[in-house]
């Protein structure tokens, strides 16, 4: 899990939904929650700031230093929330 948010490009991003649904694709299972946890517990090495809700919020306790990451890589915002229709990242389109 941790190697696909890795392979998200700065300025893009992804839902813990979408990654939980590209994990299921190769391991079966996974789900939203599932990704938050083990970013909360192993996430610090990662690019964690570019997984967000499926509303586009960013990950919760940590909006400020998030949305300071994303607006130093140039990921589109509307407002508080990323904007992931111009942001989405998905590995199978590698968009």
């Amino acid at each position: 899990m941790l190697e696909l948010v890795e392979r998200i490009p700065p300025g893009r991003a992804m839902s813990y939904g979408a990654v939980a649904d590209a994990l299921a694709e190769r391991s079966g299972r996974a789900s939203p929650r599932l990704v938050g946890s083990i970013l909360a517990r192993h996430g610090g090495g990662v690019p964690w700031h570019r997984v967000v809700t499926s509303a586009g919020r960013l990950p919760p306790g940590h909006e400020l230093s998030a949305r300071a990451r994303l607006l130093a890589e140039g990921t589109p915002l509307c407002g508080d929330r990323v904007d992931l229709r111009a942001a989405g990242w998905s590995p199978a389109r590698g968009m």
